[in-house]
């Protein structure tokens, strides 16, 4: 996803809210009682595809799709793996194979029993380039994938690494070595469908069947989703509430406003006009932790003045030409931490001394040296610009940045503002952002492959995956193909590390940053979990009676 995907070691705590008294028609309540069937409301933008799992892309998209549908595993606070749907995942001694063993009982909540085949038939018609999922690419390990690349191939052409033994047994031959697997299925284009979302896919987004916590109630365009509790399910997620309405803002400013009034049970981002003070807001309670989301500037990898020994000039300069912690300090309150490798705090393999981080420290002088020796090569002409979408919270560090560039360079600098996110999301796919643009990862999976690989090897190009820039590096590659063999993660390291170095050394993003949790809940709110994608654990929201 543009904006999705994270998790390992340390992760985000559950943030337990103390209500007070509240009273009622019905006579006095004790204190901090909560109401089973209330009706949660909590922020978000229109979803930029329809509510497939295998075509969702973005965080708005994510926050639905995950209510409505259980996989075969989930992640707890820390990261740590919890079975939900498998009762086993096991390796061979090379992660070459996996055997699944699903539990027993499994449904959708229209009664349709989940097997095995539910699942390898989810895989292969995800993986297909023919139906067009913008997920695909989280199946190019496995065995097969490379065949049914074709966009005008048969659509029904499966994965032949998928073998369903049994109802309850499915096993997965690699086409090479994949130790993230056991991981990787927790991304969202791994979540099983229905039969019935194949015979019109398109009118199954719009209406889907899942199998989670939530069924799906309505939804209105670019105005907000609705969904109710499924009495019939069976998983560990239990709703503690009745419903959850996602309604869509187009500022987060206004979202605040409802939350001040009441009128929002939870926003999930704090806007920057509010980071100063919501604090001290006494209508108010404040959310804050450490959160998973790695931010950064994409560079296209075909931008004029980008490519060669110039471009990595141009790159190095416009790194140290960030003043990443006066931005933190001055724009965000210290809500973001300035980023020091290419993963988040919460991962395992986190670190702040990988060989060639110092390009993202802050050095003007070295900056104008570099953009100088640029210049020697072809000299800089036009505007540099950023992209970004109005309905989110990017304006004023974008600002921020702009305005150093043309302090620091002495170029012209501008913003590429698309009207919302769905728009900005929709051009990035598409390659039609013909600039910098504003990007970042949070990951489906606790791996240090659901940045490294997801973000920048060369099999998520091209439209394939969550590499927006299109980088291809072939030493790259070799690296995290090499650390993919290695089962224990803790021996993978060294090849996440060293990979990290090829990343410092091409730039094809600038690290800017990682963004803390900070969020609000208005006062009738008793519960507010936040889980290890920096969200609210929906299905946990408590109310008061």
């Amino acid at each position: 996803m543009t904006n999705l995907r994270s998790y390992l070691a340390a992760g985000i705590l559950p943030l337990v809210l103390m209500a007070g008294a509240c009273g009622s028609s019905g006579g006095s309540r004790v204190q901090g009682e909560t109401d089973p069937r209330a009706a949660i409301s909590v922020n978000n933008t229109e979803p930029t595809a329809p509510l497939i799992p295998s075509s969702t892309n973005d965080t708005a998209g994510w926050k639905v799709v995950t209510q409505l549908f259980d996989g075969l595993v989930t992640f707890d606070a820390k990261g740590r793996q919890t079975l939900v749907q498998a009762k086993s995942i096991t390796p061979n001694q090379d992660a070459t194979q996996y055997t699944i063993v699903l539990r027993p009982g499994l449904r959708f909540s229209n009664g349709e029993m989940i097997k095995a085949k539910t699942y390898a038939d989810s895989w292969s018609f995800a993986a297909n380039a023919a139906n067009g999922q913008l997920g695909a690419s989280a199946f190019s390990t496995i065995e097969g994938y490379d065949r049914i690349q074709d966009e005008h191939g048969d659509p029904k052409a499966t994965l032949s690494g998928l073998e369903v033994v049994d109802d309850l047994t499915l096993k997965v031959a690699m086409a090479r070595p994949d130790s993230s697997f056991p991981y990787k299925v927790g991304d969202v284009a791994f979540l099983p469908l229905p039969a019935s979302a194949y015979k019109d896919i398109k009118a199954f987004g719009n209406h889907p069947v899942g199998n989670g916590p939530y069924r799906f109630k309505s939804w209105v365009p670019n105005q907000g989703i609705e969904l109710e509790r499924d009495p019939s399910y069976k998983g560990p997620r239990k709703a503690r509430n009745g419903s959850l309405e996602f309604r869509d803002y187009q500022s987060l400013d206004a979202a605040y406003a409802d939350a001040q009034a009441g009128r929002l049970d939870v926003l999930d981002t704090v806007p920057v006009s509010r980071l100063k003070t919501f604090r001290q807001e006494s209508a108010l309670q404040p959310l804050v932790k450490p959160g998973p989301a790695f931010r950064s500037l994409t560079v296209p990898q075909a931008l004029p003045h980008f490519q060669g020994r110039e471009g990595a000039l141009r790159r190095q300069a416009l790194s140290r030409a960030i003043d990443r912690k006066g931005i933190a300090d001055k724009v965000f309150a210290g809500s973001v931490v300035p980023a020091s490798d290419f993963l988040a705090p919460t991962i395992t393999g986190h670190a702040g001394d990988i060989t060639g981080h110092e390009v993202v420290d802050y050095d003007p002088d070295r900056a104008r040296e570099l953009w100088k020796d640029a210049d020697a090569i072809s000299p800089w002409e036009g505007t540099l610009r950023i992209a970004y979408s109005a309905d989110g919270t990017d304006k004023d560090w974008v600002d921020a940045v702009l305005h150093g560039y043309s302090k620091v360079l002495g170029i012209k600098a501008d913003a590429n503002i698309f009207p919302t996110g769905k728009e900005f999301n929709t051009a990035v796919h598409n390659r039609q952002v013909n600039s910098f643009f504003n990007s970042g990862l949070t990951s489906d999976y606790p791996h240090p492959e659901g940045y490294l690989v997801q973000g920048y090897a060369s099999s998520q190009a091209d439209g394939k995956g969550l590499n927006n820039g299109d980088y291809k590096s072939g030493e790259y590659d070799a690296i995290l193909a090499r650390a993919a063999t290695k089962v224990d993660l803790d021996k993978s390291m060294e090849d996440y590390r060293l990979a990290q170095t090829v990343l410092f050394k091409d730039l094809p993003a600038l690290p800017l940053w990682y963004r803390k949790v900070s969020a609000v809940a208005g006062k009738q709110v008793r519960d507010v979990p936040f889980g290890y994608m920096g969200l609210p654990v929906y299905n946990r929201i408590t109310k008061q009676v």
